[in-house]
């Protein structure tokens, strides 16, 4: 006797289950992730607050904030640190290196992933409510829901997606992760914008800036913002 033809309904709601139970699992674990990285911002500002015993470094103290369920600020000298989880669960296309490795090859499931976003912004941005200020992506972790992860991102270490599977995240690994985050954005400095992006103004935005210096701003502001664009000065120490 041949076996019952399941129908496409029947395919539907199985793949819905399936999905359903995935992603909600994948979610729970980026929860974890994001929840155990507030503590890490939280201890680490603390750490090199302790670490800052010259009066004139205490106007560089570091600054943690807890900005609700999704989101925490990092704030030390001229620059916030924003860390973002989106809430959504996200598969990668075609064309990325994911594919080639052997543990999403074992199960196409294990490369549907959470994310964490890591976004640099001036405090004066954040101070003074200037809306079209440019913030910059310095770095994103990826975690599916057997908590395997791997990140993109500026010097960031753990880039290699052929590796994705062999470990789980642990605390440590988020200690590099926003360390580094930490040491790029230190080298990413603010760079005066061309000539000819800046040459015209509105009385508007003149009068704007007087009042709370509200001039579009940005870190590379009529710049490419590539790569290799931050000298290392850890080759020029």
């Amino acid at each position: 006797m041949a076996d019952k033809k399941i129908t496409p309904r029947e395919k539907i709601l199985n793949l819905l289950s399936v999905k359903a139970v995935m992603k909600s699992k994948i979610f729970e674990q980026s929860i974890e992730v994001f929840n155990l990285l507030k503590d890490v911002l939280s201890e680490m500002s603390n750490d090199l607050n302790e670490m800052i015993d010259d009066k004139d470094y205490k106007r560089v103290r570091l600054e943690y904030r807890d900005r609700g369920k999704y989101e925490a600020e990092l704030k030390f000298a001229d620059d916030v640190l924003i860390f973002s989880m989106h809430t959504d669960v996200f598969q990668f296309d075609r064309d990325h290196p994911i594919w080639k490795n052997e543990y999403v090859k074992k199960d196409q499931y294990n490369s549907y992933c959470g994310v964490i976003n890591v976004y640099n912004f001036l405090s004066d941005s954040m101070k003074f409510n200037r809306l079209d200020d440019m913030g910059y992506l310095v770095a994103r972790l990826f975690v599916n829901k057997e908590k395997a992860f791997f990140v993109e991102g500026k010097r960031q270490k753990r880039q290699m997606t052929d590796s994705f599977g062999s470990t789980a995240l642990t605390r440590e690994d988020l200690v590099e992760f926003v360390e580094t985050a930490i040491l790029y954005t230190l080298s990413f400095d603010l760079l005066v914008p061309p000539y000819d992006i800046v040459k015209h103004a509105t009385v508007e935005q003149i009068n704007v800036k007087i009042e709370s210096s509200k001039m579009t701003t940005g870190k590379r502001l009529g710049y490419k913002y590539n790569s290799d664009d931050v000298l290392n000065t850890e080759d020029h120490e």
